[in-house]
């Protein structure tokens, strides 16, 4: 598999077809590739390819025919989620050391859900490009909120996130985290010691509220074990539409090595 140049990958292309954009959950990923250019697209070929995986965050899509691809090629996608349909199993079997099924859930949301007032000291607002600082000193632990947004920065300038502040510290935060067509695929992130006080049902609230104005639907995908997660969306007003199976891939095969990747997914995306 190689790397399609910006030109190529942002733009219309048969590798389009095999990832549907109108469903929610996964899809919105090949639609936020495409309209933010944060993201990379490889293919077994650059004209008329038969096999395609676009990735952003962490998560990649494959699709198109196995048969095209060569296990070596796709050493890039190493520690990343990769959703794909059953018949490139083998493949993916070939091309790493590990592969573990992973179950998820999408939630779709209806309209904003109302959520209770949260600490008369704390403000809940949506994020400016001033906030990016703001958000680096979340922490580590909470730095993958920012990736598909190509970091802090890029977050808090997107016009798609909100955050609950008390004295200018941010405690949570959601955001748009695939922005695709109709669905945008939100996630959430809480400070521990802050969970629990009605911060993170706020920022959804308010986040909500924006995506219903720009006349897109909000979804929601997590874990099938994520529990934290679940009630959270249910809270928020999200109901279960269906379940799917992404897997989480290791490091490159022995006998399948290729060039290294420039830079290594690694998302702990969970809402």
């Amino acid at each position: 598999m190689i790397e399609l140049p910006r030109r190529t990958a942002h733009g219309a292309g048969s590798w389009t077809a095999w990832f549907p954009s109108g469903r929610p959950g996964p899809g919105a990923l090949t639609g936020h590739v495409r309209r933010t250019g944060v993201g990379r697209v490889w293919a077994d070929r650059p004209q008329g390819p038969r096999a395609a995986a676009v990735g952003c965050a962490g998560y990649v899509l494959l699709g198109g025919d196995p048969g095209a691809v060569d296990p070596g090629g796709l050493a890039p996608l190493a520690h990343s989620y990769v959703t794909a349909p059953d018949r490139f199993l083998p493949v993916l079997a070939a091309a790493f050391d590990r592969i573990v099924p992973w179950e998820r859930m999408v939630w779709v949301g209806g309209e904003p859900a109302t959520a209770p007032p949260p600490d008369p000291a704390v403000t809940v607002r949506p994020l400016t490009r001033e906030d990016a600082r703001s958000v680096r000193e979340l922490g580590p632990a909470a730095a993958w909120i920012g990736d598909s947004w190509g970091g802090p920065l890029g977050l808090a300038a997107s016009g798609h996130c909100w955050g609950a502040f008390r004295d200018g510290r941010p405690l949570s935060l959601a955001c748009t985290y695939f922005l695709g067509d109709p669905y945008e695929d939100i996630a959430v992130v809480t400070v521990p010691g802050e969970r629990r006080r009605g911060l993170a049902s706020a920022c959804v609230g308010g986040l909500c509220a924006d995506i219903a104005a720009r006349g897109r639907t909000p979804s929601w995908t997590c874990s099938r074990d994520n529990e934290p997660s679940r009630r959270l969306a249910a809270k928020a007003g999200f109901r279960l539409v269906r379940e799917y199976v992404h897997y989480a891939v290791g490091a490159p095969a022995a006998g399948a090595s290729s060039p290294p990747p420039r830079g290594i997914f690694n998302s702990p995306y969970v809402a």
